[in-house]
């Protein structure tokens, strides 16, 4: 196709681009759809293929003349783009011009491009690498919550109070000013104390109940409760206690071992496997934490301009991300809640910048993952389920799954480079400070 093509800069990355076309090209291809349409459109009064052309024409003319427009001044563009080598960022604002030669068709497309990005002397910059490891602590506090996970309970004798570590099955209703809201109410709803289940407030009220007995108390909802209807407010609970359970925790011994599973017997090779499962999970904590540190460090030696289209496309998937976390969590009319994009803009800027800086990265130094990278790191997460090899399948059997894998592993490579390039400062953390203190559940209690 014959055109004339002129690129100017109006600022930073915004680009103009100006496309003449001839109309005989729009025209021509234009008639060709419309003989084709009449081949096998169907319309009242004609046998198939038998409509006449000027019929076809004048019912779907205008349809497909913009069909064809639009067709013709995309590829159009993104020839043009190509020949100039420009690498373009998001859509072309594309807009009919006048005053086009004799026999042509003119427009302005506007358009932004890729910036350069230019990285700075990585050996300037200071990066912190966390570490940590497993030690025999953590391994009896997982074994516990193995042991909870298998406990059993029995009814307490007639006339016990409830207390710490029983499970209880209670009647409850609350209102806020006397009114009913949802979620307020239950029957046979249990519980175990001293867990965390429910707020600590209607815990205390359970806790010293007997058996058919009944209380009424005032409950103050934290500012930050997830149910939005009632955060901050207060209410009135009439509870009733149905059923008083004791927990019963077994014995880490042989039998204990083999109810998990475990190919090996013998309480040391289960303190084995818990230790492989936590040195697992360890790393992958860990390669987090580090993730960041490296990116953040990266970024403040990268100097670059960002692409406002590719700003606002990371923007929109982060609203949608959002709306669709409030429908998962059940909140009424997600779909309608309006999101400010401001609330956003920063991690949109921010997930931009860093995947262009990655980008380049990547490029320059050849750190795209490679097969046997994406195998070995598919297998180690894996590793910590019943059948890994089922895992394996499931990652391989999706192009999606598979390709945020290579992500993964990429930016592995970039965090093994920068580490390699940058000024390290080692930290080592504690078990519970990476887990999220004493109190929290050691992760994959599994074996």
């Amino acid at each position: 196709m014959n055109m004339a093509v002129n690129v100017e800069t109006l600022d930073k990355l915004e680009r103009k681009m100006t496309l003449n076309l001839p109309v005989e090209v729009i025209r021509g291809e234009v008639d060709a759809r419309l003989r084709k349409l009449a081949r096998t459109v169907r319309m009242d009064g004609f046998r198939p293929g038998k409509v006449p052309l000027a019929v076809v024409q004048q019912r779907y003319g205008y349809s497909v003349h913009f069909e064809v427009m639009n067709d013709k001044v995309g590829q159009a563009f993104y020839d043009a783009a190509n020949e100039a080598q420009l690498r373009v960022a998001g859509q072309p604002a594309i807009t009919e011009k006048e005053g086009a030669p004799e026999g042509q068709l003119a427009f302005d497309a506007v358009f932004e491009v890729f910036p350069q990005v230019k990285i700075g002397d990585l050996s300037q910059a200071e990066v912190e690498r966390v570490c940590a490891g497993v030690t025999d602590e953590a391994i009896d506090r997982t074994l516990e919550i193995l042991r909870k996970q298998r406990r059993s309970f029995a009814q307490r004798a007639q006339g016990s109070t409830a207390g710490k570590g029983d499970r209880v099955t209670v009647d409850f209703i609350g209102t806020i000013e006397g009114e009913p809201f949802d979620g307020g109410k239950a029957d046979d709803f249990f519980f175990v104390i001293g867990e965390g289940q429910m707020l600590p407030a209607f815990e205390d009220a359970v806790s010293g109940m007997k058996v058919g007995e009944s209380k009424t108390f005032p409950l103050a909802f934290p500012a930050d409760y997830p149910g939005q209807e009632v955060a901050g407010k207060s209410a009135d609970f009439m509870v009733t206690l149905r059923k008083l359970e004791a927990g019963h925790l077994p014995q880490i011994d042989d039998a204990f071992v083999k109810s998990l599973g475990l190919s090996d017997p013998g309480v040391p090779a289960l303190r084995e496997s818990v230790r492989k499962n936590l040195e697992r999970e360890i790393k992958f904590r860990l390669s987090a934490l580090n993730r960041k540190a490296v990116m953040n460090a990266l970024l403040t030696k990268a100097e670059l301009d960002l692409p406002k289209a590719s700003v606002q496309a990371e923007l929109q998937r982060l609203i949608e991300a959002a709306i669709a976390e409030l429908k998962a969590r059940g909140i009424k009319n997600a779909d309608k809640t309006s999101v400010p994009e401001d609330a956003f803009r920063p991690q949109a800027e921010y997930r931009v910048r860093l995947g262009l800086v990655v980008a380049e990265l990547v490029k320059a130094h050849a750190l795209a993952a490679k097969p046997e990278q994406v195998m070995a790191y598919v297998q180690e997460l894996a590793a910590g389920y019943e059948k890994p090899q089922d895992v394996v399948r499931y990652y391989y059997a999706d192009p999606q799954r598979l390709a945020n894998m290579e992500t993964v592993v990429m930016e592995n490579n970039v965090i093994e480079y920068v580490y390699g390039q940058a000024r390290v400062t080692e930290k080592k953390l504690g078990f519970d400070e990476l887990m999220g203190g004493p109190d929290a559940q050691a992760p994959n209690a599994q074996v």
